[in-house]
């Protein structure tokens, strides 16, 4: 029988901004599904990074699964009443609808959810990102399943060297594509270097693979917030399932991929680039700048429909270097102010209130006189020096 791994987050409101989620909001969301899940999922553990509360079940009713989407929708519909009552900031933020329509995707939350013939030990872990976008998980799933720097087992192990497939999501068209690595890697990189267009919805293991033929083995939440509601509702803080081990990227080898803390869109209001900081629990509060960034992994083992876990795996003086670059990358950014690239450039900030800003001098804008050219700009083939 096939497993489903649930994996559906949101932010229904923090403390004291965009700080952290309120414990009484997180055990009003654990109590709602403790209630109504019997005999639709087999178990589940609530998390949650900066201010969105994450829960993961297991289940084997498959992907899209509505009464699954449902349970989650109510468990947040039940948190955001007790944040309402606290006046957390941003309570219901991400719950875009009135009420539930039998699937949440499109709905503000984000969903992460794969299929998988589980093995005898099925470990894995779950990515969660705060103040940042889906896009953030393109470098690290690229460095986990496409790298051999990264992930040397890509090279020394037989079931990973035919390498996996990618499927790659342009999230403004509304379009996917799946390829091939190492066959296709630049291309992959081709679309995946623009992570606020084309985003890695899933991965998979290929027909050749001896352990695990055609398996979804990554899956990360693609939901864009702003495309949904129009305007700038909060970062999309996305989170991803990543199954490890025996065939695939060992723990070490997905982690290494968070060593360094590579820059993401994000941060303040959504309108700034900075660097992706992985934490443990303990740590995983927005403070400085409403950041920077940050990651979390919970490692997990799945058995016959349990979970045993979680292990913060980034709870490690091993990551304690990437932490102090991180905040030498923010000590460096921060004096830059308002000016780019620390803050985004204007195709990334049409949904941010900055809009509102430049439209009132609209009308204080006067025409200027510009010569016109003696001959056109050289065409992009011209040979440089």
């Amino acid at each position: 029988m096939k497993t489903t791994i649930s994996h559906i987050k949101a932010d229904i409101g923090s403390l004291p901004g965009h700080t952290t989620v309120y414990e009484p909001v997180v055990q009003e969301v654990q109590k709602y599904v403790s209630k109504h899940s019997e005999g639709l999922i087999s178990d589940f553990h609530i998390s949650h990074v900066g201010d969105d509360i994450q829960i993961t079940m297991i289940h084997n009713h498959g992907i899209d699964y509505p009464e699954v989407h449902e349970l989650a929708w109510n468990a947040f519909k039940a948190g955001t009443e007790v944040a309402k009552k606290a006046g957390l900031y941003g309570a219901g933020q991400d719950l875009l609808k009135d009420a539930f329509s039998g699937n949440i995707k499109g709905m503000g939350p984000g969903v992460a959810e794969m299929e998988i013939t589980a093995r005898k030990s099925e470990p894995f872990i779950v990515y969660m990102m705060d103040k940042t976008e889906p896009g953030a998980f393109n470098f690290p799933i690229y460095k986990m399943f496409a790298d051999p720097f990264n992930t040397p087992g890509l090279v020394i192990d037989p079931n990973m060297h035919e390498g996996f497939r990618f499927e790659i999501w342009d999230v403004v068209e509304a379009k996917k594509i799946e390829l091939s690595a190492p066959e296709n890697m630049y291309d992959i990189l081709a679309m995946i270097g623009s992570k606020g267009k084309y985003v890695i919805k899933r991965v998979y293991t290929k027909e050749t693979h001896e352990k695990l033929p055609d398996e979804n083995v990554a899956v990360i939440t693609t939901d864009k917030l702003s495309l949904i509601a129009g305007e700038y509702v909060g970062k999309d803080d996305p989170a991803a399932v990543v199954r490890i081990q025996s065939g695939l990227p060992a723990s070490g080898e997905s982690l290494e991929a968070f060593s360094h803390p590579f820059l993401v869109s994000g941060w303040m209001r959504g309108s700034f680039n900075g660097p992706l900081m992985p934490v443990g629990m303990k740590y995983a509060k927005m403070t400085r700048f409403d950041g920077p960034p940050r990651v979390v992994a919970l490692g997990f083992v799945l058995k016959e429909g349990k979970l045993a876990g979680p292990v913060d795996m980034f709870d490690d003086p091993a990551f304690d270097g990437a932490r102090k670059t991180a905040v030498d990358v923010v000590d460096y950014l921060r004096r830059m102010g308002p000016f780019e690239p620390h803050r985004l450039p204007d195709s990334e900030m049409e949904y941010t209130t900055l809009p509102k800003v430049l439209a009132s001098l609209s009308s204080r804008f006067e025409p200027i006189d510009v010569p016109k050219k003696a001959k056109k700009l050289a065409s992009s083939t011209r040979d440089y020096d």
